[in-house]
């Protein structure tokens, strides 16, 4: 059942890492950590608690390997970790502002705004 894959996608997701760089470090970053990823001027970079991350692959390349770790797409240029999501607000022109679990603002285009409230409301279940 859908249910049933999403349940092992998550579980599977939990125990993977990612190569992350700090100062040309490279670290391993389990997934569960990252809150959201951004896109700036062609660089990528992983946002944890307390750090960021770059990261050597192109945002649509990791949003296609962490389908099913309830990473997804809130604006052209960033990906959201859903479950770090502690509250959404509304925003001028449809568009959303979530505060991450570290209490940062992310905004949310109107045009995936319904995917993100979607999902948080199917894991609220």
């Amino acid at each position: 059942t859908k249910e049933f894959d999403e349940i092992n996608d998550f579980i599977l997701n939990q125990n993977k890492t990612m190569n992350g760089y700090i100062d040309r470090e490279c670290v391993q970053i389990p997934i569960s950590d990252i809150l959201y990823f951004e896109a700036v001027r062609k660089l990528v970079f992983a946002y944890t608690e307390n750090q960021v991350y770059e990261i050597k692959y192109r945002l649509y390349q990791i949003e296609e390997n962490l389908k099913g770790a309830f990473f997804l797409r809130s604006s052209k240029s960033t990906l959201l970790h859903v479950t770090k999501i502690l509250s959404l607000e509304t925003a001028l022109n449809g568009r959303f502002y979530a505060t991450m679990s570290n209490g940062e603002k992310v905004m949310i285009s109107r045009q995936y705004a319904a995917d993100i409230k979607k999902c948080i409301i199917e894991n609220m279940r």
